[in-house]
């Protein structure tokens, strides 16, 4: 119990390290068109890496409140969420997960999680509204992503989309290609 305890505190710990301060994520500043469709895809791929946790706590929050007026969805859900949480996101996966001292492949586990996502969304009717949830949210995603300029960002270069071709000669690289490097 105190090791499920525990990772559960470690998971929360790295979880609050990576979400970026709101005042950061909707800085009025910050907006500003893209010159060019290379530009727009840049932004929504650094953004995206930037403000992941920020843009997943939007989503979370807009799906609940999506299903605010069907309780037993909501319910049904949370209990979905923990499962995830616990089988899959906060579970170390040097630890394999072992059900009456059968092991179980991280594959199984994530069908079985799908699985059980998809048949709590038909089974409590409220798919479409899940739909419609996750389609608004992806929109003001995208959005965001492409309006906010990323000009004034501070990026770790194993943070960035790009942070494998930043790599210096130093570091290891998980290239099929090992270490080459052109001329």
């Amino acid at each position: 119990m105190s090791s499920l305890f525990s990772s559960f505190k470690g998971t929360a710990q790295s979880l609050t390290a990576i979400r970026r301060p709101w005042r950061e994520f909707f800085d009025i500043t910050a907006v500003d068109i893209p010159s060019s469709s290379s530009d727009a895809t840049t932004r929504i791929a650094q953004n995206l890496t930037h403000f992941r946790l920020n843009y997943t706590i939007i989503l979370l929050v807009v799906l609940v409140l999506s299903l605010t007026y069907h309780p037993l969805a909501l319910v049904t859900f949370f209990v979905i969420l923990l499962a995830w949480f616990f089988l899959y996101l906060a579970r170390d996966r040097d630890e394999p997960v072992v059900i009456f001292g059968v092991l179980i492949d991280d594959w199984i586990v994530l069908a079985a999680l799908v699985g059980l996502t998809v048949a709590g969304l038909i089974l409590t009717g409220v798919w479409t509204n899940i739909l419609v949830a996750v389609a608004v949210v992806v929109g003001f995603v995208i959005l965001h992503a492409v309006l906010r300029s990323t000009d004034d960002l501070i990026m770790d270069d194993s943070e960035s989309p790009y942070g494998h071709m930043l790599a210096g000669a130093d570091e290891e690289l998980d290239s099929p290609r090992g270490d080459y490097s052109g001329i």
